[in-house]
């Protein structure tokens, strides 16, 4: 499948990754939950794979993305996101009002490269960060030790080591309507 959805996920809840700043993660793994210095006021993009956000944020050393939380997010929330999205590659009218915004990115491998197949990044609004924040957000676990083990059992060569640290991640089945629309094969 070209397009799908591959996540940690239990029967109510789902894993996305992200990177931050130590202040930010610091803080919001202090209180449990999402707080200043946390931005209230800009899109924050969550992955559901592990590896791409890996790629991104080049196994915690990007500035501004030296730690990694994994946050565990309602299936209720997941879904409602994704039901309020527009492609980044609709028409631009479209994409400036949209609540959430998806863009599909090349997989990676757990080097880097990039793979035959797409992962999703969702991007959620301004006008629902709030929302995420507070009533989509169940758990904030740090991931940026295990990350670093990661990376320096690939960059010693132990790559089938590292592989057995990653996160797991399973096929994740949407309602019908919704991936049509994003364009998520079935």
């Amino acid at each position: 499948m070209l397009r799908h959805i591959r996540a940690d996920h239990d029967a109510r809840t789902l894993t996305v990754y992200q990177a931050y700043a130590p202040a930010v993660a610091e803080a919001a793994l202090q209180a449990g939950r999402f707080v200043p210095p946390f931005s209230f006021r800009r899109m924050t993009w969550i992955k559901p794979s592990f590896r791409w956000l890996m790629h991104r944020s080049n196994w915690a050393q990007k500035p501004g993305q030296q730690r990694i939380l994994a946050v565990r997010i309602t299936r209720y929330g997941w879904e409602e996101a994704l039901s309020r999205a527009v492609l980044t590659t609709s028409e631009p009218s479209a994409v400036a009002v949209a609540a959430v915004h998806v863009q599909w990115d090349p997989e990676r491998s757990l080097r880097g490269a990039p793979l035959n197949h797409y992962s999703i990044q969702v991007g959620i609004g301004r006008d629902l960060i709030r929302t995420y924040a507070d009533e989509w957000v169940v758990g904030l676990t740090d991931l940026t030790d295990r990350v670093r083990k990661i990376a320096t059992l690939l960059q010693s060569g132990r790559a089938a080591q590292a592989q057995r640290l990653l996160p797991p991640e399973r096929p994740y089945e949407v309602p019908r309507a919704i991936a049509e629309r994003l364009g998520i094969d079935g």
